[in-house]
């Protein structure tokens, strides 16, 4: 029997890291929130750089691709940086990297400051993105071991829709009720921003150690395999594209077509969407990914019906509107759902790290680039209603398609690794 060292409790050190890999877990889940805040706080506030720029509606979509194009670019590299600084010095960086970017925003009254934070803010969701959820799931296994990674994969991607929702309505209502609309929402997540640091500060490295090995001596042959199907990214692009379109377009639809130029209107029109994400999340924990999936579809068109007869009534109606969002909204969020767990089931498990990143590049992709068509439309002199009758058309016929193609060949328990 082994002596035991004096002044030492072994079973003490076991449990203050268990305890400390705990709460390092809510404080990465609270950090993640606030970098994911702010990729849409600025949407209730579009109508107010419209005017102090005379943005047309082209440009703010073009502000919507500057930041997926940082948050595409960072997912790129996202994986290279945490096998070589680690977890936690990324999510440092990430949220270091947001505050510089609101500060920016806050203080640069000018087009060339709005597209630069928006760049900046995209690398840093970017950066977040593609670590947050990995670093949750492993500080819930440190924490116990035998606890399943299921619970933190739920949160972490409730955190990814809803911190969507939380910044626009944070966003609106101070702009409604608050002075300096332009700066002070911009403020509040600098000071969100630097309790998350000092939190972040203190959180365990879960991953450090290991990964540049991995990465160094990983063979060529499973890169070959992470591959994301067409189908599953033509999905959830398709999906978030709908969401894109509120992010980016709401408000004015709101002001122009609907009369109701609100800005905390406009915010919380966003909250609904993506909270209904979560929600949809939530509610469908005990159905399989293709019974997700399908309710997913189902949503999506009769939000975007809906949404079509909104803004085509001889009197547009507010209330369908709204209902018509968070329909869509639950839509993309069970189809976002729906198509990992088809995707991860269907890839070995060294592809699956790999997977969630290009699904989540695709999310960016739709959210914020598919818009652009919106913009150029409305632009060149398309009435709000049929751009919003086309944009639907072509986003209802991308998810029944992707979703059936997907449907049609998920495979069998015996076959993993089929879905093509």
């Amino acid at each position: 029997m082994a002596a035991q060292i004096p002044g030492t409790d072994t079973a003490a050190a076991p449990a203050a890291r268990g305890r400390s890999h705990r709460s390092g877990f809510w404080t990465v889940a609270y950090a993640f929130m606030i970098v994911m805040a702010v990729a849409t706080l600025p949407s209730p506030l579009y109508g107010l750089y419209r005017i102090r720029d005379h943005l047309s509606a082209f440009m703010i979509t073009v502000v919507f691709a500057i930041f997926a194009a940082g948050t595409i670019a960072a997912l790129l590299g996202d994986r290279v940086l945490a096998a070589r600084l680690g977890r936690r010095r990324v999510m440092l960086g990430a949220v270091a990297m947001m505050m510089i970017a609101v500060g920016l925003l806050a203080a640069w009254e000018a087009l060339p400051g709005l597209l630069i934070g928006r760049f900046l803010t995209g690398i840093a969701v970017g950066l977040a993105s593609g670590t947050a959820i990995t670093y949750l799931i492993e500080l819930r296994l440190r924490a116990d071991p035998g606890a399943s990674a299921a619970r933190a994969q739920v949160i972490g991607t409730c955190v990814t829709v809803g911190g969507l929702g939380i910044g626009p309505l944070i966003a609106g209502c101070l702009a409604q009720w608050a002075g300096e609309p332009l700066v002070v929402p911009y403020l509040v997540f600098v000071a969100l921003g630097a309790i998350a640091l000092a939190g972040l500060w203190t959180v365990p490295e879960t991953g450090a150690r290991s990964a540049p090995a991995a990465a160094a001596t990983a063979p060529a042959g499973p890169r070959s395999r992470a591959r994301l199907p067409v189908p599953a990214a033509a999905g959830t692009l398709a999906g978030f594209a709908a969401n894109g379109l509120f992010a980016g377009l709401s408000g004015l639809f709101l002001a122009t077509t609907l009369h109701h130029p609100a800005h905390a209107l406009s915010g919380a029109a966003l909250f609904v969407v993506f909270t209904c994400g979560v929600a949809s999340q939530l509610a469908t924990v005990r159905l399989p990914a293709s019974g997700v999936l399908g309710l997913g579809m189902a949503s999506m068109v009769a939000g975007l019906t809906l949404l079509v007869v909104s803004v085509r009534l001889s009197a547009p109606s507010l209330a369908l509107f709204l209902i018509a969002g968070g329909l869509i909204g639950a839509g993309s969020g069970a189809v976002f759902k729906g198509t990992t767990g088809l995707v991860l089931a269907a890839s070995p498990p060294e592809s699956r790290i790999a997977m969630t990143s290009a699904l989540v590049i695709a999310l960016y992709v739709g959210l914020s680039v598919p818009v652009i068509g919106a913009g150029v439309a409305l632009d060149l002199g398309a009435s709000s209603p049929n751009t919003v009758l086309g944009f639907a058309i072509l986003v209802a016929l991308g998810v029944a398609a992707s979703g059936w193609a997907l449907l049609g060949r998920r495979p069998s328990a015996s076959a993993p690794g089929r879905l093509r």
